[in-house]
């Protein structure tokens, strides 16, 4: 019983570990696409196209409808990782840049342990807050060290969005234990399918003439992978490895996300970053054996 337990974790944490690769690319995703498109409409948009898959894979796979005790959870999910932290950073990424916003994913793991707590009833030891903490902590002073850009409405706008975000990653998580991950997240972009719909008719930009390339792909790239995709795999890590350890994994993305830089933008990888990341992946593994 115990090996098939420490087996649902170990599978947990793997499927935790790609739905941070691939959120990993969010941030400067959206940073290209808020050049070519309003904050507005990119938050409708994408989960509007999202929805549009997700309305597939439900009628595919014929996934029974959700009880409506679980309609209220569902809007929780919806509001935070739908509606709210796509929002909150589009409209934060046009006062900071994608490398400062990094500071703040820093906080994300943190975010997601607390409402893990309120919210799915998980009780980590002391070891495991200190290990997330110096985690979160060594996240951010990284971040502050590579960028001095600042902006007070950015930053208070960034904060917003990540209190969201670990509400929706928790609310969603313990949802996943009896509705399973794709399934959350397909049911809360459906939800939220309506508004988003009228939104994004409402927010259409006048003329798409001078929309480059990039602000598409980025555009792209935040529906389908970063509001689906990345979403699936995540909730499952969540509800298999547990909300709180499974969360820690959040502090690998900044590094994922320069890593990532570095391969495709020919960006340098300072040595300090590979400092920082060890450091990170000792605090990650701590908590993980705390959790």
């Amino acid at each position: 019983m115990l090996t098939t337990t420490n087996q649902y974790i170990s599978r947990g944490w793997g499927s935790g570990l790609l739905g941070v690769i691939i959120f990993s690319a969010s941030l400067p995703a959206t940073r290209v696409a808020v050049m070519g498109f309003s904050p507005l409409f990119l938050t409708s948009a994408r989960a509007v196209i999202a929805a549009l898959l997700a309305v597939g894979f439900l009628a595919l796979l014929k996934a029974p409808l959700p009880n409506r005790k679980d309609l209220s959870s569902l809007a929780i999910v919806a509001f935070g990782v739908v509606v709210g932290f796509p929002l909150l950073t589009a409209l934060a990424l046009q006062h900071i840049t994608a490398a400062h916003s990094i500071v703040f994913i820093g906080l994300l793991p943190l975010a997601t342990a607390l409402f893990g707590v309120m919210r799915g009833g998980e009780a980590p030891g002391r070891l495991f807050w200190l290990f997330s903490g110096a985690g979160s902590f060594a996240v951010v002073a990284f971040a502050l060290s590579q960028s001095a850009d600042a902006s007070l409405r950015g930053d208070l706008l960034m904060l917003g969005a990540i209190i969201l975000c670990g509400l929706g990653y928790a609310e969603g998580a313990v949802l996943s234990r009896h509705l399973g991950g794709w399934q959350v997240i397909s049911w809360a972009l459906l939800l939220s399918l309506p508004v988003m719909a009228v939104l994004a008719l409402i927010t259409f930009p006048d003329s798409l003439a001078g929309i480059d390339t990039a602000a598409w792909l980025g555009l792209g790239y935040v529906s389908v992978f970063s509001m689906l995709v990345g979403f699936i795999f995540w909730y499952r890590g969540l509800a298999l490895g547990g909300i709180a350890g499974v969360g820690q994994l959040q502090l690998l993305q900044p590094f994922f996300g320069l890593i990532l830089a570095g391969l495709l933008l020919n960006e340098p990888i300072a040595l300090s970053m590979i400092a920082a990341t060890v450091f990170v992946v000792a605090c990650v593994a701590g908590a993980k054996r705390f959790t």
